[in-house]
């Protein structure tokens, strides 16, 4: 189906037209089936496979340490100690990159295959992409066939008529055109049945797409995650509403099996998190989001799949008839590739749900990388490479992003390289904004600093392009003020959870600079859990004048940090890159930072 033929809809109440896409070889719609009939009586049916991924981040280019790693029970790495991961005694393997996803993809495939994705394909990429507005990934992703996909939070990075470039086409507005020459647009379209435009209803983006295959008719429908406006920047999402994800699926499923389309598919870029060390093709959730979608859609909606969490899982739940549903997630960065193989009755033409087949596949990097996706990768790392390999200072070790949650003895809140951060944003801040103390949001920190990064020598040079990979919002950084008062209370909406069964932990601890420090009691209700709060050792009083920095995501109350919004006087200073990079170069070389500004109470 070409690009005109997607059908994009405008509601208007509860009026829903443009109906011409479904129409195209199609009889009169016939009744959808009744719940529960899925496997009724089955005639002929024809095969067909997907092949998902999801949150690739543009990482074409194979990701480094952590996030190189994937749990695979034939993997060559064991985890003896808990270094790998924080928990001992996995199996893992190295996996991602474009290269060998396309290698991957090709053994996957065969004539019944269509591949599509959940989202966050682009956004919070390394350099390599997101210098060019992430037009380098999604060229490829069109070479490698992608067919559609959700909407992922990320993708909202740069607002809706970025999207809207990326899709159809045209240079960027303010840095024109990339080496390449000017942009085509995508070969695909991103879905969202839940993304409407503020003040008429209508759809901000396509909410559907039908494929047809071996004679029959597939839908997807694009869902992303109904949080975006707290996790994106305003900017990024002005003029948009993001409603509930099952009832805006459920009123386009209806739409669709009334005009025949009874395979339906829900792409959602909402997840759930795992216990740890699990097979990737097992079921180790912690229901949460994820599973309250997957169980919730209509169940004309025969498969979901997920995003988000960046987890890895191969899931069966109950629709509301009491079906099996399949519900998948294939990891991040091109670490993973969810094959769900079914069967759809001709005659009925729906999925026989008894014939669903789904595991995750790992993208292992001991196989051939496929030779043109490393020539299109080299060409564009030729393109960026002044930029990239330019050395912006030094590192002692290893300097981690990852939170150690091996067990609630040992955990800590913060990681170096969060700590890190907050003190280069504190240092850029200093003179023009008088800031006192800074906060970063962990979610922000992408990739850890690597000593011996892959193909260098171990000096522990960093680069501009690893510094990037770090950061790659390109946010802004800002100082309000805020009352002692307000601090508390800022520091009272974090989150610290330790699952008692599985030692998992649930968290959102702003990272501090070294000038705050502070208890947080976990074991104690919200409003009395932040104590002892005090700023280069002086305590903390309730009308006390506090000029705090963070990037504009968390200034615009992002990550649900709201009583940012409440500061005063604010003050735009350089982009958090920068910030990161002039610190680097004065303090090289550096050294992991000494944790502990947190004291945390279990």
């Amino acid at each position: 189906m070409t690009r005109a033929s997607l059908t994009r809809l405008a509601v208007a109440g509860a009026a829903v037209v443009g109906v011409a896409a479904l129409t195209m070889g199609t009889a009169a719609a016939s009744p959808a089936p009744q719940s529960g009939k899925h496997d009724q009586k089955p005639g002929p049916s024809v095969p067909v496979r997907l092949l998902t991924i999801n949150d690739l981040h543009g990482n074409l280019e194979p990701p480094t340490g952590s996030s190189s790693r994937i749990l695979d029970p034939n993997g060559p790495l064991t985890d003896t100690d808990g270094s790998l991961t924080g928990i001992a005694g996995g199996k893992y393997s190295i996996a991602g990159g474009a290269s060998y996803l396309a290698a991957h993809l090709k053994q996957l495939r065969d004539a019944n295959t269509l591949l599509v994705a959940a989202g966050d394909l682009i956004g919070a990429s390394p350099l390599l992409s997101a210098a060019y507005h992430d037009e380098p990934t999604v060229a490829l992703l069109d070479q490698l066939g992608l067919v559609t996909s959700s909407a992922g939070n990320h993708e909202f990075d740069e607002g809706i008529d970025e999207l809207n470039r990326i899709m159809n086409g045209g240079c960027h507005p303010v840095d024109g055109c990339s080496p390449a020459g000017e942009w085509k647009g995508s070969n695909f379209d991103y879905l969202g049945a839940n993304v409407l435009k503020e003040g008429n209803g209508d759809y901000a983006l396509p909410p559907f797409y039908v494929k047809k295959i071996n004679g029959v008719k597939i839908g997807f429908i694009g869902l992303v995650t109904q949080t975006t406006p707290n996790i994106v920047t305003a900017a990024g999402i002005k003029g948009l509403q993001f409603t509930e994800e099952v009832a805006a699926a459920n009123k386009v499923s209806k739409y669709l099996a009334k005009h025949g389309v009874k395979a339906q598919v829900v792409l959602v870029h909402e997840g759930d998190n795992i216990t740890p060390n699990q097979d990737p093709s097992s079921c180790p959730v912690i229901p949460g989001n994820g599973s309250r979608i997957a169980t919730g859609l209509d169940p004309q909606i025969d498969l979901v799949i997920s995003g988000h969490s960046h987890q890895a899982y191969v899931c069966k739940v109950k629709d509301p008839a009491g079906q099996d549903r399949v519900y998948t997630q294939g990891s991040s960065f091109g670490r993973a590739i969810t094959q769900i193989d079914f069967r759809v009755d001709r005659r009925t033409r729906d999925v026989i749900r008894s014939s669903v087949v789904a595991k995750n596949n790992v993208v292992t990097r001991t196989v051939t990388p496929d030779a043109d996706t490393e020539t299109y990768i080299q060409a564009w790392k030729n393109r960026v490479s002044t930029v990239a390999n330019k050395p912006i200072g030094k590192i002692t070790a290893d300097i981690g992003n990852l939170v150690n949650n091996s067990s609630a003895a040992t955990t800590k809140p913060e990681t170096p390289l969060g700590d890190l951060i907050a003190d280069a944003q504190l240092e850029e801040t200093k003179s023009g904004g008088g800031a006192e103390i800074a906060l970063m949001n962990p979610g922000g920190v992408r990739a850890p600093l690597t000593y011996a990064q892959s193909g260098s020598e171990g000096d522990g040079v960093v680069t501009y392009g690893e510094a990037f990979q770090v950061q790659p919002f390109n946010n802004l950084m800002q100082v309000v003020t805020l009352t002692g008062e307000q601090l508390k209370a800022l520091l009272e909406q974090q989150i610290w959870k330790v699952d008692p069964v599985t030692g998992a932990v649930t968290h959102r601890l702003l990272q501090p600079s070294s000038s705050l420090t502070y208890t947080f009691d976990t074991t104690k209700p919200e409003g009395s859990r932040v104590t002892d709060i005090k700023i280069n050792g002086t305590a903390v009083t309730g009308t006390q004048q506090i000029r705090v920095a963070a990037n504009n995501f968390l200034v615009g109350g992002g990550d649900g940090f709201t009583v940012f919004t409440k500061g005063t006087d604010l003050w735009s200073g350089p982009l958090d890159i920068d910030a990161f990079v002039a610190y680097m170069g004065a303090h090289s070389p550096v050294a992991p930072p000494a944790t502990g500004r947190i004291t945390l109470i279990k």
